[in-house]
């Protein structure tokens, strides 16, 4: 847990599987626990005070009440799934919300058009790349695609958007992303086509030009995995926190984000599930005066 970054990523990408799950490694400390007191060693007992303060050190603080202070806008980020078999319903789970602005993934031709229906009367500005939307209450413009297709990845793939937000508190660069999922083969985890498209989604984000940088998304990936890192390395990701979003029966990770340039997150939590395989994630955003 503490040395996670030492763990290398030559063999199967070994070191970004483990961060995938890093809170659950403490997991360890209750089974460790149960063998130390059938054993009856005291030394082991003492022993496992070590596993439990880096656990406690990394993630103790998330188990208090958080107040990160008051926000100014609130966005959501949630991929719908492409097998969600109630898009209006989950547009309208999503208003109740309230947020001011909402990124969807995995949207479909066929369920495009109820999105757009069901979310136009409270965001009369949205924008849609491939299969990447968003959606504002605040006017929107210089919308253009985000070139994030890794080689190898065939014509038609389009996952990503750039756009403008014209807030009262001025103009707010937009990204929307879904990067390639990983898989777990018996050669290792494989997140080749996830980390070139991270390489790529860092370069864009670098050539903004606007301070204020929102980027919502399906990364594929935890704030811990160094896959992430051209990405996390320029914004500022919320801190780690218990708010995991897949999949949604049984959530053990958070691979849905919120980060932010020159903008501070202020709370993260999830919301009820709707049709998708993925939790909503709503957050607070408190911009540069």
């Amino acid at each position: 847990m503490a040395f996670h970054a030492a763990v290398p990523n030559t063999v199967g990408r070994l070191g970004s599987l483990l961060e995938a799950f890093l809170p659950w490694l403490g997991l360890a400390v209750p089974m460790l626990l149960v063998v130390a007191l059938l054993r009856r060693s005291a030394t082991a007992l003492v022993a496992l005070l070590l596993p439990v303060a880096v656990w406690a050190n990394l993630f103790g603080g998330l188990l208090l009440p958080e107040d990160g202070g008051p926000h100014d806008i609130t966005v959501i980020q949630h991929n719908v799934s492409d097998e969600n078999t109630d898009p209006a319903g989950t547009a309208e789970a999503l208003i109740d919300a309230g947020p001011e602005l909402i990124a969807l993934e995995e949207l479909t031709s066929s369920a495009l058009p109820l999105y757009e229906r069901t979310l136009a009367p409270t965001y009369p500005y949205h924008a849609v790349e491939g299969t990447v939307g968003l959606w504002s209450k605040y006017p929107l413009a210089d919308v253009r695609p985000l070139d994030i297709k890794p080689r190898g990845i065939g014509e038609g793939w389009n996952r990503g958007l750039r756009s403008s937000a014209h807030t009262p508190w001025g103009e707010v660069a937009v990204h929307v992303a879904h990067l390639p999922s990983v898989r777990l083969r018996l050669s290792g985890f494989d997140s080749g086509y996830r980390d070139e498209s991270a390489r790529l989604l860092g370069e864009a984000i670098a050539a903004e030009e606007l301070d204020e940088v929102i980027l919502l998304g399906d990364l594929n990936g935890t704030v811990d995995d160094r896959g992430l890192a051209p990405v996390t390395s320029q914004m500022n990701p919320p801190t780690r926190d218990f708010a995991f979003s897949w999949p949604a029966a049984f959530p053990v990770s958070r691979i849905d984000h919120v980060m932010t340039r020159s903008a501070t997150v202020t709370d993260v939590r999830t919301l009820p599930a709707t049709g998708s395989d993925h939790l909503p994630i709503a957050v607070g955003i408190r911009l540069a005066s």
